[in-house]
């Protein structure tokens, strides 16, 4: 069996063993499905997680939309409050909000690897410096096997609930008519039915209600159930719905995401709810975060004990991201009818708050916590643990103004002549002209 074994093919899982191949590590995915999943799930990914693409080749731009951006509507299809976004580059060189079909991106991803279809993983056991995974030799294993993770459970590790849970139904359709609907993120934000639609692709679209008591999936399974709530947005007689499911939208995350030579990423270490849309790209920083360190530490260039800022980093990171969509989803759908008669008073009044319009649709997430390496002063501000802009290196990079004339004005405002830069593209520190202990290579 290959070095390291990945358990589930989904985006997260494919992607990490895209990284620790191109790290120069041998990887083999296994999948429990015969085939791969050709339902849709999640719909948009970000900028900085378009730059984690790009570094594995992924063409991710042939094969997703750029978001137009979020607006806000009451029960009665009112705009309460709009925010448009630009389709052109951001900070790293990609448009911030894309929009995508999942199962194009599976298999783009698929052939930078090899899956092994079809092979359930029933044992995972640990034997000091080595897996073994259905009874075959690996070094090491990455639980990537979604919300009901076996290997999570092989592990002892518990989900903690963030306390959230709402029932959504999920409507995707396609069509080649024009719905003649702005193409950004339309939310209803009502406490009796609250909504979403968005345009996903060229002829898909799709539409998330929120369940009532006593409502299932079952109840919306064809296109004349469905036409009562999607009718403020068509009323094009030929649509042909690809999926309609039932999700419950959580707020979880694993209490440990590491056991010894074991590691959990994606939806077997966390559960978003999407209102922030950052579910899946949560799981691809997960694998842009483990795959450098755990292929360094796997050929010698660095001790063992820097698998441990995987979790030291990442948990904290995910922590803030789900309190955020938490707190977005409940400003959105809770409250009942004085909730929304608050959000009818303030919405309409939320361009008026200086910055707001760029803090909603900044795509920039916070800085990574301390750790053996993210070097960050306690009472300095400094780009230590952030993302560098459009640059993720082979290899542990320093860059300078000099060296790099695109990053001056970035090296500028973080009061840095220089930067040092690590494979997953955070900056591991900036001490001018010092490489720092995390650099030494292993004794």
């Amino acid at each position: 069996m290959a070095s390291v074994v990945v358990v589930g093919a989904g985006p997260t899982g494919l992607t990490a063993a895209a990284l620790l191949a191109r790290h120069g590590v041998d990887c083999l995915v296994l999948d429990r499905r015969p085939s791969a999943h050709e339902q849709p799930r999640a719909v948009h990914l970000d900028d900085e997680v378009h730059a984690i693409l790009a570094a594995i080749d992924i063409d991710f731009a042939s094969i997703s939309w750029p978001g137009q951006g979020l607006r806000l509507l009451d029960a009665d299809m009112r705009v309460l409050a709009e925010f448009r976004r630009s389709s052109a580059a951001g900070r790293h060189g990609f448009p911030e909000a894309n929009m995508f079909d999942q199962p194009d991106l599976e298999r783009l991803l698929r052939k930078k690897v090899t899956v092994v279809d079809g092979v359930e993983v029933t044992e995972i056991t640990q034997h000091g410096d080595h897996v073994r995974v259905n009874g075959e030799r690996a070094d090491y294993v990455l639980g990537c096997d979604g919300a009901n993770s076996f290997v999570r459970k092989a592990i002892g590790a518990r989900m903690q609930d963030l306390g959230f849970a709402q029932r959504w139904l999920v409507v995707d359709i396609d069509t080649d008519a024009d719905l003649g609907q702005w193409d950004g993120v339309h939310q209803v934000c009502d406490t009796r039915r609250a909504a979403t639609y968005m345009r996903v692709g060229k002829s898909r679209y799709r539409w998330e209600f929120r369940l009532r008591d006593g409502e299932t999936a079952s109840d919306y399974q064809d296109l004349r159930s469905l036409r009562p709530l999607i009718a403020p947005w068509t009323s094009v007689e030929y649509l042909s719905p690809r999926r309609v499911a039932e999700y419950t939208f959580r707020a979880q995350i694993a209490d440990k995401w590491r056991d010894n030579r074991v590691f959990l990423l994606g939806d077997a270490a966390h559960l978003t709810p999407p209102f922030i849309g950052q579910g899946l790209g949560a799981g691809l920083r997960d694998a842009a975060n483990l795959a450098w360190k755990l292929a360094a530490v796997h050929k010698g260039g660095l001790p063992a004990s820097v698998l441990d800022t995987y979790q030291i980093e990442r948990r904290p990171h995910v922590r803030t991201m789900i309190r955020l969509a938490r707190l977005l989803g409940a400003a959105m759908t809770e409250g009942g009818e004085a909730g929304n008669l608050l959000r009818r008073v303030l919405m309409p009044r939320l361009h008026l708050l200086p910055g707001l319009r760029n803090r909603v649709l900044s795509s920039e997430t916070p800085a990574l916590h301390r750790s053996e390496l993210v070097l960050r002063p306690r009472f300095r501000r400094t780009l230590a643990g952030t993302l560098c802009p459009g640059f993720i290196p082979d290899r542990i990079a320093v860059v300078t103004a000099e060296s790099h004339p695109q990053l001056a004005a970035w090296l500028r405002q973080g009061h840095a002549s220089a930067a040092i830069i690590r494979p997953d593209g955070v900056v591991l520190e900036t001490r001018p002209g010092v490489l720092g202990s995390a650099l030494r290579p292993r004794p």
